[in-house]
């Protein structure tokens, strides 16, 4: 497994990133409706091109698997394919974040348990609640920072 910073995203790219986004939400965010998942999909394009930092994760293959965002010390992106989760791929990024990018805080959805107790398990805390996400949907976030 590879690790590489994309700071330019062409249609390929961007069209295999799509797809570990599509298929790691469907596994994770069981609380979104297909509906909701397609809406969010629409701003994904845009989200992957304006992101400070994009680290992605390629097989030996070298297709991408897994792709985390990283703005201003903050993780605001985290998706790993299904067949690669929990693997040790997630705990990877995290580090490679924290060590090359100072990764020290996040947000996370209070509706995907799995991925706050991987958070935790990786050292973050919850310092904060919202009621709804950042476009002010229904979703609480729970923000967490490294200690």
């Amino acid at each position: 497994m590879k690790l590489i910073e994309v700071n330019e995203l062409n249609t390929v790219i961007l069209k295999q990133l799509f797809e570990v986004w599509d298929k790691s939400v469907r596994e994770t965010h069981l609380f979104l409706s297909d509906s909701e998942i397609k809406n969010i999909s629409r701003y994904i394009p845009q989200a992957l091109s304006s992101i400070a930092h994009l680290i992605v994760a390629f097989n030996d293959e070298n297709n991408p698997v897994a792709f985390m965002g990283i703005e201003d010390r903050t993780l605001e992106m985290l998706f790993i394919s299904p067949g690669y989760r929990g693997k040790g791929l997630g705990k990877q990024l995290i580090h490679y974040g924290i060590e090359n990018y100072s990764i020290n805080e996040l947000g996370v959805n209070e509706q995907n348990p799995q991925a706050k107790a991987f958070y935790e398990h990786m050292g973050f805390q919850v310092y904060k609640r919202t009621e709804t996400d950042e476009q002010g949907n229904p979703y609480p976030i729970l923000y967490m920072k490294l200690v």
